[in-house]
């Protein structure tokens, strides 16, 4: 799989979780995306950069095309250097939040991307990792 192109944008605000879905949005359309794909991915980005703010304060997305043979898809990396999730199972299972949110960040994120990993530990930050293909 090589990566075409790649674009990393700081996350410290709400303007900058904006800013990340629009260039979510445009490089899924650069990549004709169906609308469908194109929402799934934005929604996912959008919540995932949102953990970010909330969560660590700052971090980062890097967002990468990809081209796999005759597949094309997008790779976003959010990263963080906060607290850390101390249980994965529970942080991704719908309804538990530590910020007093909905609780459906994680698994929702996992559920609408094709490919979702997540390293982290207490004190060490975030790192998770979201692909869609079309």
């Amino acid at each position: 799989m090589a990566v075409v192109r790649h674009e990393s944008r700081a996350i410290r605000t709400s303007d900058d979780v904006v800013a990340i879905r629009h260039l979510a949005r445009d490089w899924a359309i650069e990549l004709g995306f169906s609308l469908v794909d194109q929402t799934k991915l934005v929604t996912a980005a959008s919540e995932l950069a949102r953990n970010v703010v909330t969560y660590a304060k700052a971090g980062q997305v890097r967002i990468e095309s990809l081209n796999d043979g005759p597949k094309r898809g997008l790779r976003l990396v959010f990263e963080d250097e906060g607290p850390g999730i101390a249980d994965i199972e529970k942080a991704l299972h719908d309804g538990f939040s530590t910020g007093g949110g909905l609780g459906l960040g994680l698994g929702g994120a996992k559920r609408l991307c094709n490919e979702f990993a997540i390293d982290t530990a207490p004190g060490r930050g975030t790192k998770v990792t979201i692909a869609r293909w079309k």
